[in-house]
Order: structure tokens, then C-alpha cells, then sequence
């Protein structure tokens, strides 16, 4: 269906998410960083913002409260995190709250649901072992404890909201590489797994468009890289894989921004090596070819939309 006239009408940070940010993650030749960046309403990536917080990598990234966003958990090398830091409705990064549930580094592991609430699924604990379990974030903020696990345990999945108020999580490592999805009601309540459809890859991400439906892209299949995507309809359905534009990679980042549009954007080039590139993505899901990066060349950040 398409966007409703109810969510169009809402006022700005009441589900119309405009802006978003990209935060934390690994900066090529210095390690672990702190440093944000926002996304305005036309998609313009801006320069890097001094970090706030504990620096970390493969952080999971939330709207919460209608207008705010949380990032959580991440890792330090290999020493797993449960901090937190909230998002206000003007993109200012708060210092570290100390962290409930399990210390784990994720990837794009978080997303928003039911229009005020999000939620944190997967990650790994304690190389190789995984979890399934969530923890839901409440309209102020607040991260609940572990939710026991529904479907495969695995991390760096890559996820989405659809239908204005549900999500989707789909692909990752558990460590062999899936193409499986599970739905995430409007309740936050995560459904049995379902069996996957498109390239099976992990380091991947992301994001809503058009107001009701979604987009997952890019990602590492264990040799290469893909550039593919995969459009998410209004109720949950992952479509088969478009063929890929822009430049694959992994380890990559996504936000939606000025309500109904994407934006993939940092990541890590197959060789070793990262980049700034960033991929827009219009409100019908069609992925446009590489624009110039804008800010430090960092990979494993976590992505969110908030405002």
C-alpha cells in the first residue's frame, strides 16, 4: 500500500524520519573511531563530526521515540561492547550509557519499529559463537535484557523496517554464509526463519523506501564482494536479486533519509582497503550509480534515520 495520508501528516519526528546519520566504525590506518555524520533531506552526507563516546566498530544503530535514534554494542579489536549512545532529534551524539544484554558486535543488527521503538538482534558474543537473542529499545531509549532467541543464531545481518511500523532482518554469518529472513512484528515479536532469497552474504545493509517497503544491498559472500539488491515489498516478501550497481563492497552502512529515500553509504573494498563512496537510492528502490564520499574513509559503522 502506499505511504498513508496519517503518516504524511505527522509532524517531524512523529514517523517521518527525514535526516539520518553514520557513526562509529573502523578508520582505515587509525583504528576504532567515534566519528559521526549526518545526512540532510536531499541525501548530502556531511563532514565528520568530532566523536562522543566509546570508539567501536560493527555497532548496531535504532530510531527510537519517533525522531531520536540509539547505536549500541560494537567491538574494541576483539572485545565485545554493550555501551550505548542516544541520538537527539537534532543528531547530537550523548556519552555512553552503560549497556544492558550481552556484550556482542553485531553489524547493521538494529532497526525501528511499531513508528517509536526499536529493536537489537544478533551478534556475536564470544568468537565463533553467536546469538539470536533481541533486546527491544522502548519510545525513551531504554534497552530491555535479552529476548531468548527466535531462529538462527548469526551477526552482521542486514535489516529494514516495512510496512511503516514492522522490520525485517535477512543474510548473515553463523558463520556459514545465509540468505535467510525473519519478520519482526509491530510488537516487536521476531517470527521463525524463513528460507532466504537473493545472494547469501553477511556485511551488508539496509533501509526503508518509498515510505513502506525496503532495500538490502552490497555485502561479502566470502569471495567477492556483491553490489547486488533486493527489494522488500510492503509485507515482508525479499524479492530476487537486481543486478548490482556501484561498487561492491561490504562492511557497509545505510540510512534513509527525507522520508521515503536511501542512502548506502562507507564501507570496506575487497583487497583491503575502505572508501567513502556513497550509493542514493530513490523512492521506488532503484540504486544510482557511485557519488563521491564525503568525510574519513571508515567501514563498519552503524546507519540510522532520525527527525
Amino acid at each position: 500500500m502506499p505511504l498513508s495520508n496519517e503518516l504524511w501528516n505527522k509532524p517531524a519526528g512523529a514517523g517521518r524520519h527525514t535526516r539520518g546519520i553514520f557513526a562509529f566504525g573502523y578508520l582505515w590506518g587509525t583504528g576504532e573511531t567515534s566519528i559521526s555524520n549526518l545526512v540532510n533531506t536531499s541525501g548530502v552526507v556531511g563532514s565528520d563530526v568530532t566523536g562522543v563516546g566509546t570508539s567501536r566498530q560493527y555497532v548496531g544503530a535504532a530510531t527510537y521515540g519517533g525522531d531520536k535514534a540509539i547505536f549500541a554494542y560494537g567491538a574494541i579489536s576483539a572485545t565485545y561492547q554493550n555501551v550505548s549512545n542516544l541520538i537527539s532529534n537534532e543528531g547530537v551524539v550523548a556519552s555512553d550509557v552503560s549497556g544492558v544484554g550481552s556484550s556482542r558486535q553485531m553489524g547493521d543488527g538494529g532497526v525501528g519499529y511499531g513508528e517509536d521503538r526499536g529493536i537489537f538482534f544478533g551478534g556475536i558474543v564470544s568468537w565463533p559463537t553467536m546469538t539470536g537473542a533481541t533486546n527491544l529499545v522502548s519510545s525513551s531509549g531504554v534497552i530491555a535484557s535479552d529476548t531468548d532467541a527466535v531462529g538462527t543464531a548469526r551477526s552482521q545481518v542486514s535489516s529494514t523496517t516495512y510496512d511503516e511500523d514492522k522490520a525485517i532482518y535477512a543474510y548473515g554469518f553463523t558463520p556459514s554464509i545465509v540468505s535467510m529472513s525473519n519478520l519482526v512484528s509491530n510488537q516487536g515479536v521476531v517470527a521463525s526463519d524463513v528460507t532466504g532469497v537473493g545472494t547469501a552474504r553477511y556485511s551488508g545493509a539496509g533501509c526503508s523506501v518509498g515510505g513502506d517497503k525496503g532495500i538490502m544491498a552490497f555485502g561479502y559472500t566470502g569471495a567477492p564482494s556483491t553490489n547486488v539488491s533486493n527489494k522488500i515489498s510492503n509485507s515482508g516478501v525479499v524479492a530476487s536479486d537486481t543486478s548490482g550497481v556501484g561498487t561492491a563492497r561490504a562492511y557497509i552502512s545505510a540510512c534513509t533519509y527525507d522520508s521515503d529515500k536511501g542512502i548506502f553509504a562507507y564501507a570496506s573494498n575487497d583487497g583491503g582497503s575502505g572508501n567513502t563512496v556513497k550509493n542514493l537510492v530513490n523512492n521506488e528502490g532503484t540504486v544510482a550509480a557511485n557519488a563521491a564520499g564525503v568525510g574519513s574513509v571508515i567501514s563498519s559503522r552503524g546507519g540510522t534515520t532520525f527527525a
